[in-house]
């Protein structure tokens, strides 16, 4: 009795390495690699800003521009002159953009009553590839009666684009 037990054992283990044998013969790791990378590209900029219109004795000036600002210095000569800015954004990326914002501001305090800005807005949806123009309008206003003692007045314009 005592060695069919020790038979039985010796049978189970053998059992039990063939097993494992089988089990590593049909086991199989599999090894999974990845990697992921962001390929859009963010680029809305301003790419140029021109005088659009000029009266007659007013100077536009050299208007100028970066990727961020523009900037112009215009000379109205007499009330009711004007000057109107043409500003050129484009979305130069590969992500669609919306606007979120356009706030243009003149300038408080101590500044002349008699220069006026009108602006309109750049497109609400700037898609990848696509450029908007918006304008900004310098005034003389054509009410004054007197030359004023003041006779600057800034305006201060923030587009703002977000993803869309």
């Amino acid at each position: 009795m005592k060695n069919t037990k020790n038979i039985i054992i010796i049978a189970l283990l053998i059992v039990i390495g063939i097993m494992a044998v089988g089990y590593s013969a049909f086991a199989t790791q599999l090894k999974i690699n990845g990697t992921a990378q962001i390929i859009g590209e963010w680029n809305v900029k301003i790419t140029g800003i021109k005088a659009q219109y000029v009266s007659e004795g007013s100077d536009a000036g050299t208007p100028t521009f970066t990727v961020t600002s523009a900037t112009f210095d215009a000379k109205l000569s007499k009330p009711g002159d004007k000057i109107i800015y043409e500003i050129t954004i484009e979305n130069a990326g590969t992500i669609d953009a919306s606007l979120k914002s356009a706030t243009f501001t003149p300038g408080e305090g101590n500044e002349s009553p008699a220069i006026k800005y009108e602006t309109t807005q750049p497109a609400q949806t700037l898609n990848s590839g696509d450029t908007t123009t918006f304008t900004v309008t310098v005034i003389y206003d054509e009410t004054i009666q007197e030359i004023p003692e003041i006779k600057e007045k800034t305006i201060t314009g923030i587009v703002e684009y977000v993803q869309k």
